[in-house]
């Protein structure tokens, strides 16, 4: 390709040993267990049932059941406080992970789609719930932007109750990923998880906004690129625990600090009460055990410090940090993210560029915290959250689109206080998965269209960018290759390019065609007028990547050459920057680059990869 210018393991203890912690578990589905039908385009799953079994629950909605433009296609798993399924976006030619509110204790399902409460009694729990269901969970996660927050497309309420579409991501709990390792992971994989995880929480945290209900098996490990999300934060299951008192429904047990089980003014709520349960995370995957819980520390600390623990095996810095976040008095811990961060001695993403560049600056965070800061704070007070579903571990295959994927499941059951609904039985689902799980692997080795292919998975799915290739195969001396992108967002476009001989370059923008924005829904066409690019040697593949951003990137990391119109990377800087990929961030999709009094720098990106043969014939 000759482009021209033209002048123009299953014994660790994961702390369901204290009371009721058992009734707090969370159905996981697997694809070779979960009840699809044969639906069009939907491949059966292996070891699948052949039609939808309704005895399974009364509660869950068949197959081919439509509700607005979704279309329900199988169960993904149900729980006490809700039930999610997979569906077709069928406006938007997309699969989904579709999630109803249906506190399986307080209501039932009447005719083919109304939901009911089982007595008035129940009426204000329920309502309650729904409420929270609505504002403290759909509606705010739906104004969070973060690729490690799970996100919300649309809800709304209908039948009696309410519904939330979201991505249908694909991948394992960070409980299964650790269960299947067969030691500890080292210090360099924890800092990767945590890195995107805490960032995520100061994106809530500016937001006057707790999650509460970190724990490992509520953080799903993305099959591509192993980016951790951030799942369910179980508004409805909070509103409901407080109102019947049950805090065996609301807390977990080894991960909920002291402050989560009372309302003492000395012990509030903050950000300290996030970093606690991410430590005890951490002191899970090192130790196999969680830490003991707080509520017995405050009588007896027997807490044993993993800086004596795991001594030689990790820094001192990083265990310090750890058993510093998990000091039983809420004051003694790290107080902000940016001092647990320091502490834990990993960067969040508004150093991430240096100089202040960013995804989101503290200014930004400080923004948000205007925004959104009433509705959090209320939900806060009233000991609320937010309730999304934990997931499901192995898509059947075939159903999940290469560009868009996948969501997670929830869900914990419910426990009901005898005292406040006697008539209820309490639900218990053990948690159970068919099908192996493997730890995350280390970065496979480094190819430019390999890469290209992971900075897709790396992409934020609600910046949706196509390329179409009019010809894929270009003759040598014959054709020109040509291609046109399109973007759901405003935004500023990067191409890249790499040949059969793994030369790479930076296509566009480019000295002669400098303008490198790009209008939502409006098709580019590239090259542009004045360059071109002609079929040449060698022969073989040309692989491209189309990466979409909010705002300009910058791209200096690679240390390009430049000639008279485009950038070049040779293989040396290749080889450079591929050792400093993460299984989270890639240097070759570039950093935000913001003015420094700029209120916001976006993180997010959307990408997509292609490729256009070249050939010596076209027979």
């Amino acid at each position: 390709m000759n482009a021209t210018g033209r002048a123009p393991e299953d014994d660790r203890d994961d702390g369901a040993t204290e009371n009721n912690a058992a009734e707090d578990r969370t159905v996981i589905v697997s694809g070779a267990r979960s009840s699809f039908t044969n639906a069009p385009g939907v491949p059966e799953a292996p070891g699948a049932p052949h039609a939808f079994d309704p005895a399974a629950t009364h509660n869950v909605l068949p197959p081919g059941t439509r509700l607005g433009e979704f279309e329900i296609l199988g169960l993904i798993g149900e729980g006490g406080f809700g039930i999610v399924y997979l569906a077709f976006d069928t406006s938007l030619d997309r699969h989904v992970a579709l999630k109803e509110y249906m506190p399986s204790a307080l209501a039932a399902r009447v005719g083919a789609t109304q939901v009911q409460v089982r007595s008035a009694r129940y009426e204000s729990m329920f309502r309650a719930g729904l409420k929270s269901f609505i504002n403290d969970e759909a509606r705010l996660l739906a104004r969070f932007d973060h690729q490690s927050l799970v996100k919300v497309y649309r809800f709304w309420e209908a039948n009696g109750t309410a519904y939330m579409a979201m991505p249908y991501y694909k991948g394992v709990t960070l409980r299964d990923a650790l269960k299947a390792m067969k030691t500890p992971p080292d210090e360099a994989w924890l800092r990767t998880l945590l890195t995107p995880l805490v960032d995520a929480l100061a994106v809530l945290h500016a937001a006057n906004c707790f999650h509460r209900d970190i724990a490992p098996d509520n953080i799903i490990l993305l099959d591509e690129g192993h980016r951790p999300v951030l799942l369910d934060f179980g508004a409805a299951r909070r509103v409901i625990g407080d109102m019947t008192q049950a805090l065996t429904v609301i807390l977990k047990p080894g991960y909920a600090p002291i402050e989560q089980y009372a309302e003492v003014p000395s012990l509030r709520q903050g950000p300290w009460t996030d970093h606690y349960a991410l430590a005890a995370l951490v002191y899970f995957a090192i130790t196999g055990k969680t830490p003991p819980p707080s509520v017995g520390r405050m009588v007896k600390d027997s807490y044993q410090p993993l800086a004596k623990l795991a001594a030689g095996r990790y820094s001192d810095r990083f265990l310090k940090a750890i058993d510093h976040a998990l000091n039983v008095q809420p004051a003694n811990r790290p107080q902000t993210d940016r001092q647990f961060a320091a502490e834990l001695g990993i960067s969040l993403d508004e150093d991430a560029a240096g100089g202040g560049k960013s995804a989101m600056t503290a200014s930004a965070r400080r923004r948000i915290g205007w925004m959104f800061g009433a509705a959090c704070g209320l939900a806060a007070a009233a000991a609320l959250g937010f309730f999304v579903p934990k997931l499901l571990m192995h898509a059947p295959p075939g159903i999940v689109e290469a560009d868009r994927i996948a969501s997670g499941v929830d869900v914990a059951s419910a426990s009901i206080a005898a005292s406040a609904a006697p008539a209820v039985a309490s639900a218990t689902v053990e948690a159970r998965a068919s099908t192996p799980v493997t730890p995350p692997p280390a970065l496979p080795p480094f190819t430019p269209a390999d890469e290209f292919a992971r900075i897709v998975s790396l992409a934020d799915p609600s910046i949706v960018v196509k390329a179409e290739v009019p010809q894929p195969r270009a003759v040598i001396g014959r054709d020109r290759l040509r291609f046109s992108v399109t973007s759901n967002r405003d935004g500023y476009l990067y191409v890249f390019v790499v040949d059969p001989d793994n030369a790479y370059m930076q296509l566009f923008p480019n000295t002669l065609d400098p303008d490198n924005r790009i209008k939502a829904k409006k098709r580019l066409v590239l090259p542009g007028s004045n360059w071109a690019m002609d079929a040449g040697d060698p022969v073989g593949a040309n692989h491209f990547i189309a990466i979409v951003s909010a705002v300009p990137r910058d791209f200096s990391a690679l240390d390009m050459t430049h000639d008279d119109a485009f950038a070049r990377l040779s293989v040396e800087a290749q080889k450079a920057a591929a050792a400093q990929r993460t299984l989270t961030a890639s240097p070759f999709a570039g950093v935000p680059s913001c003015a420094s009094e700029a209120p916001s720098c976006p993180v997010a990106f959307g990408a997509a990869a292609f490729k256009i043969d070249v050939v010596h014939s076209s027979k």
